[in-house]
């Protein structure tokens, strides 16, 4: 099979971290080339890789045969309609892009150059998620009738954030509730295998950090009357509130857990909770190189490759990533309107 050459487009945090994939973990793929923002050239030289100035050199490369967009949002659908017509295969960060419109158009773009179209949703690929999910799938916690997540990080963190990504003030942008709030929307879709049919919420922001809304909450109506509380949040005071970085509940007819990504997952049980899982611990600043840290994401990478040797769709395409924008949309329509929203949402 063909070894999947790979174009990095985005030097931040996250372009550190794809490229370590690709180059040292990932199977069938070899890291071409990277271009974008300030770190490029030192990323490239860290991997012996050439330094592209501009991306549209990056997508006129032969050797360049799939992309990743590690890039801010508001850029993605520029960015994959350029890479589709230069017959590219991508795969973007989340969230997808800022409205359901772009993802629309992300998506129609892909089809028609015949490229795969790959969304970033780690939640699906963590040792802990999976775990959880195999509590639903195998029956344990019987039919799922209500679930409950919550991201929530101090004002202090958030102004740290958007001192380094100033992308995340720009209006026309998802902002920092979008990057928090995909990975949550997705998981709760993925956990139920049931689309939301309607969301109302509530946004402001406390703080004087511009851009869009900082603290949300929504209530998610998912099909066969499955209910969902959504609290994102960037301006708790410190010390915040201990195991909510990325925390689920989930209730079931006949059983019920509790899980945080870096902390545990609890089952509740007949008349008793049982911690049934630890995961390994990390630094996540300054370990990024961590193979428990990049577990998940070498997951995403791999998955994205095979579909392009393999010649089949992904298994998180662009339907995924635009379902998970479409609840925060929705979050964000509802609160401005006062009024519940329908589903799904009309580009």
């Amino acid at each position: 099979m063909q070894t999947i050459g790979v174009g990095m487009i985005g030097s931040g945090f996250m372009g550190l971290t794809y490229s370590e994939v690709v180059a040292n973990h990932a199977k069938g793929c070899r890291l071409a080339a990277i271009s974008g923002g300030r770190r490029a050239e030192q990323l490239a030289k860290d991997y012996d890789v050439p330094a592209i100035a501009s991306y549209e050199e990056l997508l006129a490369r032969d050797d360049v045969h799939a992309v990743i967009l590690a890039t801010p949002d508001i850029a993605r659908v520029e960015l994959t309609q350029k890479a589709a017509a230069a017959g590219k295969h991508v795969l973007v960060e989340k969230p997808m892009a800022p409205t359901v419109a772009e993802c629309d158009q992300m998506i129609a773009d892909c089809e028609a150059a015949k490229v795969n179209l790959s969304v970033v949703k780690t939640e699906r690929y963590r040792k802990i998620t999976n775990k959880a999910k195999e509590l639903i799938d195998n029956g344990t916690t019987g039919p799922v009738q209500m679930l409950r997540t919550v991201s929530a990080f101090p004002l202090s963190l958030s102004r740290d954030l958007f001192k380094d990504r100033a992308w995340m003030s720009d209006p026309k942008g998802g902002g920092l509730f979008m990057g928090m709030a995909s990975h949550n929307t997705d998981f709760l879709r993925w956990l139920t295998g049931r689309n939301a049919i309607k969301v109302f919420a509530q946004a402001t922001t406390y703080s004087d950090i511009p851009g869009p809304p900082l603290s949300v909450m929504a209530q998610i109506v998912f099909e066969d009357n499955i209910m969902a509380h959504m609290w994102i949040t960037g301006e708790l005071a410190d010390p915040s509130l201990p195991s909510s970085e990325v925390r689920f509940q989930c209730f079931g007819r006949d059983a019920m857990f509790d899980l945080e990504n870096f902390e545990y997952l609890d089952l509740g049980k007949g008349e008793k909770w049982e911690r049934i899982y630890t995961p390994e611990r990390f630094d996540y600043l300054k370990e990024p190189k961590s193979p428990i840290r990049l577990f998940p994401h070498i997951g995403v990478i791999q998955e994205f490759i095979d579909s392009i040797r393999e010649q089949r769709p992904p298994k998180v395409g662009g339907a995924e990533g635009r379902a998970a924008v479409e609840i925060c949309e929705a979050c964000l329509i509802s609160a401005r309107t006062g009024e519940a929203v329908t589903l799904p949402l009309k580009s």
